[in-house]
């Protein structure tokens, strides 16, 4: 197998998920490119309302960090860091959501692509080895 192939053929991707429970946790895995997504339309955004603050998002969306570095929590004090080359599946429509702070840089300026909540968000999860590296 070619690796740097294979690795062209995928985006790092960080996907927020509802517990059952109510809270909100996440998973690691990879968007394919090339994939048309049914997105509904898109806008850009630089302030930072909701830092710090536990939120849940306000729809599903993927979200592409043009600039900045965060750290995300979710409601098991997990964190992971989102940054430029990372695109962020928002599914956590419920709950008190997650939290995040800007860790590098003195503005996140993010694209919302907004999806439908029943469309294929072309999703693939690391395998559970995977996520603990």
């Amino acid at each position: 197998m070619n690796h740097s192939k294979d690795a062209l053929a995928y985006i790092k991707a960080i996907r927020l998920l509802n517990t059952p429970d109510g809270g909100c946790t996440f998973e690691t895995g990879r968007l394919p490119t090339g994939t048309h997504l049914a997105v509904s339309y898109c806008f850009a955004e630089t302030h930072d309302t909701y830092e710090n603050l536990p939120h849940a998002a306000p729809r599903t969306q993927y979200v592409v960090t043009l600039r900045g570095k965060l750290r995300f929590t979710v409601s098991s004090g997990e964190t992971f860091i989102v940054e430029p080359g990372i695109i962020l599946i928002a599914k956590d429509i419920k709950g008190p959501g997650h939290t995040w702070d800007l860790i590098e840089g003195d503005v996140w300026e993010r694209l919302y692509l907004p999806f439908a909540p029943e469309a294929d968000d072309q999703f693939i999860a690391d395998e559970p080895a995977a996520r603990a590296r």
